[in-house]
């Protein structure tokens, strides 16, 4: 379980045009009044630790920020917190030495591959940007650990912008930068899908470039080649929420919890906009009806990957209708079908081959339906 505290909800100091949340704000859903007693109530209610997010989670005054990550750190003995990066001074990085913070910057790329992520004016983007890249370079100086979230649209991974992606991202290894997340562009608007969203074929290529392009690099890896890997030998454990049969109302791998400590989604599948609060019981009617329903009306059924993937990440569904399969199905199966091939010629076993697959399944669709979600490596260890 992840918890996200959102301390002033979904406000944020830039504008990225293809934001997961601007659906909260377009509802008029954006924003909460910072309250830390209840944030830390519900906290210590979870009992687990907590990720500092937004919208933009530094714009917390000095004293407030310090205050939360310090509690956090005597509570857990660190922190961690999701920012654009812009915002970032000498100041915070004291803090994030001081409490053991680990940051996740999300950022495109440099310049104009960063243009997406607006803040008003394209001078006032790129002035943004820069700031953003020069606290990169100043976290990694402190010995401050950094994780990379990126958009792959069509603003940075073109092929006319990606050879300067793979630069920059060669700069981000020379840091010793570990982890990077690619995301498939979650589209909730056909303006955004228009102008920065790749098609299915395109996608393919891309992320086959990303792929290629990573195994020449000494440290940092793309977190999904990795997951899909992983799903592929069971190794779930601590898998990927979007690989995980995520119920879109409850959303098991995410608490969200706002300025006024009332708890929410993961952002990810409110698609109308509204703060649901989160039912005490998980379902798994997607996945049991993914599973019956055949490929041409939405469905996955007999796919060999359905163990290891699941429909994906409901936020990410055909028409945006989470009783569907992802959209992006076709690069999922392109991305697990290579793997697929590696491990056989590994001499590894992937799941998707399993002689008693099908009867794995139907173990998992039994305990979808008793309103239980195991993970692959405990239903294989005790298959009998």
């Amino acid at each position: 379980m992840a918890l996200e505290v959102r301390p002033f909800g979904v406000k944020c100091n830039i504008a990225c045009q293809y934001c997961y949340q601007n659906m909260h704000r377009d509802a008029g859903n954006g924003g909460s009044q910072y309250h830390p007693e209840l944030v830390k109530q519900r906290i210590l209610e979870d009992g687990e630790p907590f990720h500092l997010f937004g919208g933009e989670p530094l714009l917390m005054s000095m004293t407030a920020l310090e205050d939360l990550l310090q509690w956090g750190h005597q509570q857990f003995g660190e922190t961690s917190v999701m920012t654009n990066g812009a915002l970032i001074n000498e100041a915070h990085i004291e803090l994030f030495l001081r409490y053991n913070t680990k940051v996740g910057i999300s950022i495109d790329g440099p310049e104009e591959l960063n243009d997406v992520r607006w803040a008003g004016t394209i001078d006032k983007t790129r002035q943004a940007t820069k700031r953003s890249i020069k606290a990169i370079h100043q976290l990694r100086q402190a010995k401050i650990p950094i994780g990379l979230q990126i958009q792959v649209t069509r603003s940075n991974s073109s092929p006319d912008r990606l050879p300067k992606m793979f630069e920059w991202l060669r700069e981000m290894d020379a840091l010793e930068i570990a982890s990077a997340r690619l995301h498939v562009l979650e589209i909730d608007h056909p303006a955004i899908r228009k102008i920065y969203s790749f098609s299915a074929e395109e996608n393919i290529t891309v992320f086959s470039a990303y792929k290629k392009f990573e195994k020449t690099l000494k440290h940092l890896r793309f977190d999904i080649f990795r997951d899909v890997h992983q799903m592929l030998l069971a190794e779930d454990e601590h898998g990927t929420c979007t690989w995980r049969a995520c119920d879109p109302y409850s959303t098991e791998a995410v608490n969200g919890i706002d300025g006024e400590g009332n708890l929410h989604n993961c952002g990810l599948t409110d698609k109308e906009g509204i703060n649901f609060q989160q039912p005490a019981n998980m379902g798994y009617e997607r996945y049991i009806a993914l599973y019956h329903t055949p490929d041409e009306y939405g469905g996955c059924r007999n796919c060999r990957f359905f163990l290891s993937c699941k429909g994906q990440c409901p936020g990410t569904a055909i028409d945006g209708e989470w009783r569907n399969k992802s959209e992006n199905c076709g690069l999922w199966k392109y991305l697990f079908e290579e793997a697929e091939q590696e491990m056989l010629n590994e001499g590894l076993s992937p799941v998707s081959l399993h002689p008693q697959r099908k009867q794995i399944e139907e173990k998992l669709i039994n305990h979808w339906a008793n309103g239980q979600n195991p993970t692959l490596q405990y239903l294989i260890q005790n298959f009998t």
